[in-house]
């Protein structure tokens, strides 16, 4: 089918919920995809850090089509051998011992919602409820996941929000503690925001919360759905700080592709929950914890990590230059590991991503100033050469 009619189609039968950039892909392998068109594109989006092996990984394609011609699905009330092999990996990782399995990163925010207020309601008696989190955070797009997240533009039209969720300054201790009362039962942030534009929490302000929460006996949950699996060359971003949540949710990178979600509790927390109390039907899913399987094995034998902090050290140097060469349009770089962030003088970053993706670079815009780097864990020191140069001949092009 031609891309025209493939977009004539999706605005006549898809809801419209997106503001799709005009290309129809077809094919991917690595970091590269390919349009209906036969053109090759270099992708530094990888499906929004989903894609984190990049495109149709060997490991990760046999492994899923060797479990689908298994067994696919048998809802939850069963036992499946993938759904545990995956939560004993996952456990092994984190040190936290229990996981519940969902379908995205929503989901395993709204699990960790509701096993926060569950154990509140347990341990600190009826009316603790209500959970901190950080302006300019991103946790999901559910009726709860929207109201913990702190950036209006998001939750216009939607109100009223649910009760429950109070808003504090990131990196900003007092301001989180400002905020706690006789209501609150959890904290819950980004170590990494992502969708707010790629600011990485300060090692002192972690720690604070961290003993904060154990004095005050609060929750500390990490929502690691984009930071989590390799993207900041640790296994987990709170890795870097030495301070362990009490729950971390988790999806995007785990199923290489296909959808799968993760709420990690330790034993105090999880143990709030009792069958029943929560549910996913399509949650870990036989096929979809097969091909996470394989991600995590790739992620600890072919030393990706290792990968991912030599690259973004590259990518960084690149980006350094872009700045010293472009001054007048270039502010400079944000992040850690291969989530990054250029911030750009003046309000053109969607004209960029426009003019990178017609030189057959993916980028994404998170804002008018503010371009997004999520390319595969395991992405080239060529690869990166090749997408800095169409950047800055589209920032050139369009300032």
């Amino acid at each position: 089918m031609q891309g025209e009619k493939i977009k004539e189609l999706e605005s006549r039968y898809v809801m419209q919920t997106y503001g799709r950039l005009p290309v129809v892909f077809v094919s991917g392998k690595g970091s590269c995809l390919t349009d209906v068109d036969g053109r090759r594109y270099l992708d530094f989006v990888s499906g929004l850090a989903v894609n984190a092996l990049g495109h149709c990984h060997p490991a990760i394609t046999a492994a899923i089509a060797e479990q689908a011609g298994r067994l696919v699905h048998t809802s939850n009330i069963y036992y499946t051998e993938p759904q545990v092999l995956v939560a004993e990996k996952l456990s092994s990782m984190s040190g936290l011992e229990r996981v519940f399995f969902c379908n995205s990163g929503a989901e395993a925010n709204e699990a960790a919602i509701k096993l926060a207020r569950k154990r509140a309601s347990v341990v600190l008696g009826e009316g603790r409820y209500e959970i901190i989190t950080a302006f300019k955070s991103f946790h999901g797009r559910t009726m709860a996941t929207l109201t913990a997240t702190g950036q209006s533009k998001y939750q216009d039209g939607f109100q009223p929000l649910l009760e429950g969720f109070r808003h504090a300054v990131f990196n900003d201790l007092s301001s989180f503690i400002s905020q706690a009362g006789d209501r609150t039962c959890a904290v819950m942030l980004e170590p990494v925001q992502g969708e707010g534009g790629i600011y990485a929490a300060d090692a002192e302000f972690l720690q604070g919360l961290r003993r904060f929460c154990d004095d005050n006996s609060l929750l500390l949950i990490f929502d690691e759905v984009q930071s989590g699996l390799g993207r900041t060359g640790r296994n987990f971003a709170w890795q870097h700080y030495d301070v362990k949540p009490d729950i971390m949710t988790l999806a995007k990178a785990l199923g290489g592709g296909l959808p799968i979600g993760a709420m990690l509790a330790d034993e105090k927390a999880a143990g709030a929950f009792s069958p029943g109390d929560h549910a996913s039907t399509f949650g870990g899913n036989p096929v979809a914890c097969a091909a996470a399987i394989a991600f995590l094995r790739v992620l600890e034998e072919e030393d990706i990590l290792g990968n991912v902090c030599r690259m973004s050290a590259y990518l960084q140097d690149g980006l350094l230059g872009l700045s010293r060469d472009l001054p007048d349009f270039v502010e400079g770089f944000r992040g850690v590991g291969l989530m990054l962030a250029l911030e750009l003088k003046v309000p053109s970053a969607r004209a960029v991503v426009a003019e990178s993706l017609k030189m057959g670079l993916l980028l994404n815009a998170i804002g008018d100033t503010t371009i997004r780097f999520l390319p595969p864990l395991n992405v080239t020191a060529a690869e990166i050469d090749e997408a800095l140069d169409i950047l800055k001949t589209a920032i050139q092009g369009h300032n």
